[in-house]
């Protein structure tokens, strides 16, 4: 009687742990970036940089064609979305960012029309450092990404766009320049750069 109890219990924990794993696909997050797996979701745009899997997550560190920015485009396009992002910079240096609704997979830039989220401590222009939507919506105070793991939630849901920089909220605006659909993009710029986890859920 143990046994058969023992064995019901066991299998009651499996089943609940399977009931589990499919709740969470439920809820409709796509996974995009999850360790050092994910660069089949991604194209690279604009300059080449060694975007690559290693040490748990997809970086990069060095161009190696081109001038300016690396932009790991998505192979999907979002409109109105929560996006989770795990990013480390190297250092206060580290020049970066996640773009959003980029309409251009080949020009991906604000001035192209895409909004970006910031990632860089030192920019010269100080309101649109790390956790700013550039020349949209500033931010202060200042908050340091350099030198560690951090995290980005951002909502775009029409013309209001909110980012949240590990838990605060660092930006939020009304913005009606671009609600149209469009690319995510991871920017390397110089230094350092890695993504361990990002995940997307349609609204």
């Amino acid at each position: 009687m143990k046994r058969l109890t023992a064995i019901f219990a066991a299998s009651l924990v499996v089943a609940l742990a399977v009931f589990g794993c499919a709740t969470t696909q439920t809820q409709g997050w796509v996974t995009l970036i999850d360790g050092a797996a994910g660069m089949d979701n991604w194209s690279v745009s604009m300059a080449t940089a060694n975007w690559r899997a290693e040490d748990g997550a997809i970086l990069a560190d060095k161009l190696t064609a081109g001038k300016g920015a690396s932009v790991l485009v998505s192979k999907r396009s979002f409109k109105d979305f929560e996006l989770y992002v795990e990013f480390w910079a190297a250092d206060d240096t580290t020049n970066s960012g996640v773009y959003l609704r980029a309409p251009d997979p080949t020009t991906v830039n604000t001035a192209s029309g895409a909004y970006e989220v910031q990632i860089w401590d030192t920019n010269p222009n100080q309101k649109y450092a790390t956790g700013s939507l550039v020349n949209v919506a500033a931010v202060e105070p200042i908050y340091k990404a350099g030198g560690r793991w951090n995290t980005f939630e951002i909502v775009a849901r029409g013309t209001q766009i909110t980012v949240k920089m590990n838990g605060v909220v660092t930006a939020s605006i009304q913005d009606a320049k671009n609600t149209q659909d469009g690319r995510l993009g991871l920017q390397y710029n110089n230094s350092t750069v890695k993504f361990r986890k990002v995940r997307v859920r349609e609204l």
